[in-house]
């Protein structure tokens, strides 16, 4: 009996140990709208040499995959929206798909990740019917190929799937969406220990209400901090508050509980950053001139949140946070979770023009060099 007491606890702490070990890590996102990028096997090496260990795609390409094999760098492919419809239709569609874009290159391609579609709420609202049945049947083609404890099935959503979210706490899916695809898209997610995928960005919920949301907020280092009015947490980032309004949004759902109760646990998904960034230059919306009177601003005459300055400062304070395993916010303190920068490159086919702060949310210039100072190594580059 003590014996095996003594295991348990063994046990218990074995587990305990490997959880705490699997830490969150920091990639990029690899779009390639642009027209003057380095061919892929040269970006393979790009990604190597600066210690970027995690990537996401918005496709499976062929060359990419490929020039990304042997180099350790763990892959997320995309299943592009165009897809979705016949992947929720037929199950021998989305077992070619696995096939030819996820075995065909695993493991020598480190593929662990699978996004069904990217925004398909806020890019596609006609396919949020089909967008579980199509993460199930991907998720059957993993399982049925051996790939399903290697690979995680997930879709990133836009921050705008959810509501009431000045306040993280009162934070709630939309109705349009809440109990017909998120109630049964976090039982798939807690069923198969994958993820929900967030898009937040704090530079886009500043630049739309710069005299709300101070720059040091957005920015991250806000002293004074902002507090719930409902559980009386301050934080001093907004992008903590982004974060934890999407757990109080799963947590507020109605039918939590069922989701709960469907899945025999006892929490919600883990969560993944698929996208945030900071943009360099440009206009949010081309076309309409630059707001004006921006807290935290020094005193000037107009509006532009996108610099060099600011996306240095936003970047650096994400990889730092995350390299230094401090990515709990104050709802969730012991949180880890993997955050990928948008983007890799400045790519000049985004937006709608050479004006659109789109086309420069880069980490590099097409020319390899970087458009500011940055480290994945964990070089904590002051900002």
């Amino acid at each position: 009996m003590a014996l095996s007491g003594m295991l348990t606890i063994l046990l218990g702490a074995l587990l305990l140990f490997f959880s705490y070990a699997e830490a969150g890590e920091v990639g990029v996102t690899y779009g390639r709208l642009a027209d003057n990028l380095p061919d892929p096997e040269t970006v393979s090496q790009l990604l190597v040499d600066n210690g970027i260990t995690i990537v996401r795609l918005y496709d499976a390409d062929e060359a990419v995959l490929t020039a990304l094999a042997n180099t350790g760098i763990k892959v997320t492919v995309m299943m592009r929206n165009e897809e979705l419809a016949a992947a929720a239709a037929s199950r021998s569609y989305a077992l070619q798909w696995v096939q030819c874009n996820v075995s065909a290159y695993y493991p020598d391609t480190l593929i662990n990740g699978v996004a069904v579609g990217n925004e398909v709420f806020k890019e596609a609202p006609e396919l949020n019917s089909q967008l579980v049945p199509a993460m199930n049947n991907v998720q059957l083609a993993l399982e049925e190929l051996g790939l399903a404890g290697a690979v995680k099935v997930s879709t990133p959503i836009a921050f705008t799937a959810l509501k009431d979210t000045s306040v993280p706490s009162s934070a709630r899916f939309r109705d349009d969406i809440a109990q017909s695809v998120m109630v049964p898209m976090l039982q798939f997610l807690v069923r198969t220990g994958s993820y929900l995928s967030m898009n937040p960005y704090p530079f886009f919920a500043y630049a739309e209400d710069p005299q709300n949301i101070h720059l040091d907020y957005a920015l991250g280092n806000y002293k004074p901090g902002v507090r719930d009015r409902n559980t009386g947490l301050v934080y001093h980032s907004l992008l903590d508050a982004m974060i934890d309004a999407t757990y109080y949004a799963m947590e507020n759902l109605t039918g939590s509980l069922n989701v709960m109760q469907a899945t025999g646990g006892g929490s919600t998904p883990d969560t993944e950053l698929s996208e945030n960034g900071w943009g360099t230059k440009g206009q949010v919306k081309p076309g309409k001139p630059p707001r004006k009177g921006s807290r935290g601003l020094q005193a000037g005459n107009g509006f532009q949140p996108a610099t060099v300055a600011n996306a240095k400062a936003y970047n650096n304070y994400v990889i730092n946070r995350v390299l230094s395993c401090k990515t709990g916010t104050p709802h969730r303190p012991n949180a880890d979770m993997n955050i990928f920068i948008f983007a890799l490159f400045n790519e000049n086919r985004k937006g709608q023009g050479p004006n659109d702060v789109e086309q420069y949310f880069g980490l590099f210039y097409p020319n390899m060099t970087k458009v500011y100072d940055f480290d994945f190594r964990g070089g904590n580059v002051g900002f």
